[in-house]
């Protein structure tokens, strides 16, 4: 029967199940017994395999080994990108992802793998993710944010909220369509506002093409939002790799572009419209054949451009590109020669090198001063392509500038018109209020004070599709002085008499300066930093004088332990010198003893670590006391270690804050290990730090942050999706020259001791008396660094070469004067996060614990 037939089969199947279950249970058990061996023994790759078997066969003990396994992965991935098996380690992500589909911390963590190696889009893909699966994740949240400036950068909320610049384009290409352009490109469409455009001026066919994955995918998403996904073909290509018809279907009668930056050929426009009229464009109009309709022939908006310059003096473009003092704490630095930044015009210059930098020159501190008239540097035809061909390959055109204010000679300053065309223009001039900033060519050639009446000769040049501007040389009482063809030297107080001493001495031939060296802008200012330099070197000779006293009393042997240095900073740093120079210098201690410093500085850098070398004998400082610490260690990635077995460092300098305004990343970590490597009686540099801030209003803070205002984009929605991208924290500011307005007095609102780490906290609550009505849009911040107890420098300082920063707040809030703002500050690793909350009817004398008002240094 039926039944008497099947029942024996289940029972075997049972017994069989039961019997498979016991096997794969003992194999768990024991694959787990084994990863806890493999961890104790650091034996981290076959931990992972370990896991990976147990937890494939029994998935219910997920949550039970989710610590661990994480722990082991980040172990082993670690080893693996030390070893550079990049493959391997995205090998395991992907097991450990199967595993874990959900795991933001390991999704995140994923991200910051590939943020490390260069793919951007796909990192930001996964902390995206990770901030999805969890809102508050602050690792995430931080990681996002950082890379959400790389992705998508502030000038596009800049360029959306610019309601001139959007209407102009609109007019223009609402023109180009109704008078005959019915099909359209958008190159570089960014959000497909502009192609969206072209669609609703009645354009029969309308394609875009975007290189930015991110951007890419949010056109597509802005696209679909807006009802056109199926009008609009979108293409995930460089306008430059398009073909027809696998791309488009046909040659387009009309190309929108704004594939222009500051100096207006930087974002590759002239080979991008050459390409374009040669392979997706329909020809121009022919000048014969007046009668040609607009449908059969091509053009592109903007139709052309005029570019413009001032020679300009301004101590802040000075101080980031030219070393501007002679000697920094206590160091002589005549010996390295010339120091010039990597931003360089001239022709000969090596590929690392930039023709210009860009500067909005309305927000520069301390201003800047026109040394002559504005001139007209170039004018360029879009719509001509032999004039796009020809450019790069046109004779270097001078043009002599009559110097009209006497000063010293910084900068070029570059701004452009672009022509729409006939009947709209845009300016990206300095007293325009516009979302461009300036193009600055900085003079590198220390002779460059000028008077009235003088004349610069500038050459004006188009090399690899770069617009140059170079001051060549200076004409003054019938003598040309070639600004980059005389040995250079230090500034000394006296410029114009080098400048007059160089004009009377003028020869034919003369020799190239014997040794140059290319700092980044942002090391050249740090070197013009003399108050934080000299305020470190009065912090260590106090530290040397103690620690010498301390080895003296605990001595007998005439000759003394020495004392261990180590410089762990970012980038050049001269700062582990000045502490080997004060082995030598008995100007500040008699007492102190040559040689007695041992310093160490983690440079890696082959001309940094010569420009330190040069330094040290220079300032009569031996060669055995500066030694480079990256050569005694083994593993790059572990610098904090002790200088030898049975030794401990006496001073350990830090890095605390990026030139940006945030603190560095693991900052934290990092003073935890090194307190643990102090000998007793040594130093962390700085030994404190103290955040100071207030309230501010500013409508640019906004601008800059997020699509503002709720009414559409010329009636797009745009801004759900690119907000998506706001960034709570903005960096690079100069808040004596941002436009805002200050609501309150400076605070303290935190602190960091790098010392006593069982001082400090990870939130804080500040109550703020606001002394000024307005909206609260941001809450500015900068530090007070303090080096000892003694010296301290602000980063809100005039010499300061660190910039402030601000968190704007989601929601400005509405105060008047007289009210209290409580502020919620808290710090995650190195990430701060503010809140801002009015107290309501609390007066002067219900306030506990309020912020006391500070100084600050600006």
């Amino acid at each position: 029967m039926p039944n008497a037939t099947t029942r024996p089969k289940r029972t075997r199947r049972h017994r069989r199940a039961q019997r498979e279950d016991a096997v794969r249970n003992e194999l768990v058990s024991r694959s787990l017994e084994s990863a806890q061996q493999c961890l104790f023994s650091q034996d981290y790759g076959t931990a992972f395999v370990h896991y990976l078997l147990a937890l494939n066969l029994a998935p219910a003990l997920k949550d039970f080994a989710n610590e661990s396994f994480r722990f082991t992965l980040f172990q082993w991935t670690d080893e693996l990108d030390s070893l550079g098996r990049i493959q391997d380690l995205f090998n395991c992500y992907e097991q450990a992802m199967e595993l874990f589909p959900v795991d933001e911390v390991i999704v995140n963590s994923m991200g910051e793998h590939l943020f490390r190696m260069g793919f951007r889009d796909e990192a930001a893909g996964h902390f995206y993710k990770a901030l999805k699966l969890r809102p508050d994740f602050p690792e995430a949240k931080e990681n996002f944010y950082r890379v959400a400036n790389w992705l998508v950068e502030r000038w596009h909320f800049l360029m959306l909220n610019d309601h001139g610049r959007n209407h102009k384009y609109q007019l223009a290409i609402k023109k180009a369509v109704e008078g005959g352009c019915s099909s359209v490109l958008d190159i570089g469409t960014g959000t497909g506002i502009l192609g969206m455009c072209a669609k609703m001026a009645g354009a029969a066919e309308v394609y875009a093409c975007e290189l930015s994955k991110t951007m890419y995918e949010l056109a597509c998403e802005v696209l679909s939002a807006n009802g056109m996904a199926d009008s609009i073909k979108i293409v995930h290509l460089k306008s430059l790799d398009m073909k027809i018809p696998k791309d488009i279907p046909n040659r387009v009668s009309l190309v929108v572009t704004e594939t222009v930056d500051a100096g207006l050929f930087g974002e590759g426009i002239i080979e991008t419209l050459i390409h374009a009229w040669k392979h997706l464009l329909l020809p121009p109009p022919n000048t014969q054949q007046p009668l040609s309709s607009p449908s059969q022939t091509g053009r592109v908006i903007p139709a052309g451009a005029t570019v413009f310059g001032v020679a300009v003096q301004c101590r802040e473009i000075r101080r980031q590109h030219r070393l501007c003092v002679s000697s920094v704490g206590g160091l002589d630095l005549s010996a390295v020669g010339q120091i010039y930044s990597p931003v360089s015009c001239l022709a000969d210059t090596e590929d690392s090198t930039e023709p210009y930098t860009t500067e909005r020159l309305s927000r520069l501190r301390g201003g800047y001063i026109q040394l002559t008239q504005p001139f007209t540097a170039l004018d360029i035809d879009f719509n001509n392509v032999q004039e796009l061909e020809g450019l790069c390959s046109r004779e270097m055109m001078q043009l002599r500038l009559c110097v009209t204010q006497e000063g010293v000679l910084d900068a070029l300053a570059v701004w452009f018109q672009l022509h729409l065309d006939q009947d709209n223009h845009l300016s990206t001039g300095p007293q325009e209020d516009t979302c461009w900033e300036q193009a600055i060519y900085p003079i590198q050639s220390p002779f460059n004070t000028v008077k009235c009446g003088d004349e610069i000769l500038v050459e004006v040049s188009c090399k690899d599709s770069y617009l140059r501007l170079c001051c060549a040389a200076i004409m003054r009482d019938g003598h040309t002085f070639r600004l980059y063809n005389v040995t250079p030297k230090i500034l000394t107080t006296n410029p114009e008499a080098e400048l007059c001493c160089a004009l009377a001495g003028l020869q034919t031939n003369q020799e190239k300066p014997s040794c140059t060296f290319m700092l980044e802008s942002a090391e050249i200012a740090l070197l013009n930093n003399t108050a934080y330099h000299n305020s470190f070197q009065r912090a260590m000779s106090k530290l040397l004088v103690s620690l010498k006293s301390t080895r003296r009393s605990q001595q007998s042997d005439s000759e003394l332990d020495p004392i261990y240095v180590l410089d762990v900073s970012e980038g050049f740093s001269v700062l582990s010198l000045i502490a080997a120079q004060l082995g030598f210098d008995p100007s500040e201690d008699k007492q102190i003893s040559p040689g007695l410093v041992q310093a160490y500085s983690s440079v890696e850098k082959e001309h940094h670590q010569t420009m330190l070398r040069l330094l040290a004998k220079g300032n009569g400082v031996l060669e055995s006391t500066l030694e480079f610490w990256l050569s005694h260690v083994e593993d790059d990635s572990a610098v904090l270690q002790r200088p030898a077995t049975e030794k401990l460092w006496s001073a350990i300098i830090l890095d605390c804050i990026e030139t940006c305004g945030l603190i560095r990343q693991k900052l934290l970590e990092k003073a935890t290990l090194a307190r643990c490597l102090l000998e007793d009686g040594g130093q962390i540099f700085p030994e404190r730090i103290v955040i100071h801030g207030m309230l501010v209003e500013s409508d640019t803070l906004l601008r800059e942050s997020a699509v503002q205002g709720t009414e559409p984009t010329l009636g797009f929605n745009i801004a759900p999706f690119i907000n998506q991208f706001t960034v709570p924290v903005h960096v690079f500011l100069d808040l004596s020259t941002l436009e805002c307005t200050h609501l309150s007095e400076a605070v303290e609102l935190f602190a960091l001791d790098l010392m006593n780490s069982t001082v400090n906290y990870t939130g804080r609550e500040v109550k703020v008396r606001v002394n000024t009505s307005g909206k609260v849009t941001a809450i500015a911040f900068w530090y007070q660094i303090h080096l000892d107890s003694e010296q301290s420098v602000s980063t809100f300082s005039e010499d300061s070469h660190w910039k402030q920063a601000a968190v704007v707040l989601q929601q400005p809030l509405t105060v008047s004067r007289g009210e209290w703002v409580k502020l919620s500050i808290q710090l995650h690793k190195s990430s701060i996060s503010i809140t801002a909350v009015k107290e309501e009817g609390l007066g002067a004398d219900d306030v506990i614990g309020e912020a006391e008002p500070v100084t600050s240094d600006s």
